[in-house]
């Protein structure tokens, strides 16, 4: 069974880069055909695609988050990361780490914008 565990700082102030962690186990993040996705859900929002990894090392970014946003992974480590720079207090959310077709989650960390 697969299994997805964020990790990172949970309060930042403004400007500041996010960088999350994703530590994926029971399932490698370079084999099959998955993508290993970032989303995100604001306090009183819906959820909001971030962006995602291929098994190849493909990147695909939302257009939205695309000038701000970097993932990248450790294939030693069986991780994936997420940067978000400038973070700004519109950027407080719950942040998830997902494999896509979004069948495994992990269960989120809330991350907290505030000066």
């Amino acid at each position: 069974q697969v299994q997805l565990q964020e990790s990172g700082p949970g309060l930042l102030k403004p400007s500041q880069t996010l960088s999350l962690t994703c530590t994926v186990s029971g399932d490698s993040i370079t084999t099959n055909s998955f993508y290993w996705s970032w989303v995100r859900q604001p306090p009183g929002k819906g959820l909001e695609w971030m962006g995602a990894i291929g098994t190849s090392g493909s990147i695909h970014y939302s257009s939205s988050l695309k000038s701000r946003m970097s993932i990248s992974r450790d294939t030693s480590k069986n991780q994936f990361t997420l940067q978000l720079s400038s973070v700004t207090p519109e950027d407080t959310a719950v942040y998830y780490c997902t494999r896509v077709p979004f069948d495994s989650w992990g269960q989120g960390t809330l991350v907290t914008v505030s000066s």
